[in-house]
């Protein structure tokens, strides 16, 4: 059974939706605190939505000094299995585990809504099983989710097949679409929508459950 840890800081709001998640699809979840300085025995991680430390300087700019991140990045270095969800990807990319930033949505609006993704590459750990070009409804729930990098960031992101999802109609002014990235690898992915809340269609949709199970199948086979 796949060990998944769901790292909780102070401000984290949906740590139980990932945990009830990867439960749905027979793994096992903990919970582990910001200031745990060890992982365990895990097997894969997920860094859930929310308002780490209160999301003050910058989400996601506090939380990558919390202990447990340094567990998280020698996890990630080894291969292990990372997924950042809304402020998680803020918190990975402020750690510099992924590369970009994600700012304020454009028009300054808070977006709580469906939005259609449209699978680019299959070549990480969360979209695995999934196929190029499928589309898939997941909501987003977030202020400051536009994905923005350099232009040498962004050749080298298309060059090594790193930008994994994009938007169909953008809702936020992310750059080229971009709703979610991998590192060079594909162990490590972040997307600013919510898969966790998308496992059933009297929810509204079932689509994130290919994410979250491509996820889950990898990450007891990695380490």
């Amino acid at each position: 059974m796949t060990r998944v840890g769901v790292i909780v800081f102070p401000g984290s709001n949906c740590e139980y939706d990932a945990l009830c998640a990867m439960e749905q699809l027979g793994a096992h979840a903990e919970l582990i605190f910001h200031s745990a300085t060890s992982l365990g025995d895990v097997d894969a991680v997920i860094l859930p939505g929310g308002f780490a430390h209160g999301d003050y300087l910058r989400p996601g700019a506090l939380a990558r000094f919390s202990p447990v991140m340094s567990a998280v990045s020698d996890f990630a270095a080894a291969g292990g299995p990372v997924l950042g969800i809304c402020n998680g990807f803020q918190v990975l990319t402020e750690a510099g585990l992924l590369p970009g930033a994600l700012q304020k949505n454009r028009g300054l609006t808070f977006l709580c809504q469906s939005t259609t993704l449209i699978v680019s590459s299959t070549r990480s750990v969360l979209t695995r099983a999934a196929q190029v070009g499928q589309e898939l409804v997941v909501p987003i729930n977030h202020f400051s989710g536009a994905y923005t990098c350099d232009d040498a960031t962004y050749d080298s992101l298309v060059v090594h097949d790193q930008i994994v999802l994009r938007y169909r109609d953008n809702p936020n002014g992310s750059r080229d679409d971009i709703a979610g990235v991998a590192n060079e690898t594909g162990n490590v992915v972040g997307l600013m929508p919510h898969p966790e809340r998308a496992m059933a269609t009297l929810l509204g949709s079932a689509d994130g459950r290919v994410l979250l199970e491509g996820f889950v199948g990898l990450g007891a086979t990695t380490r």
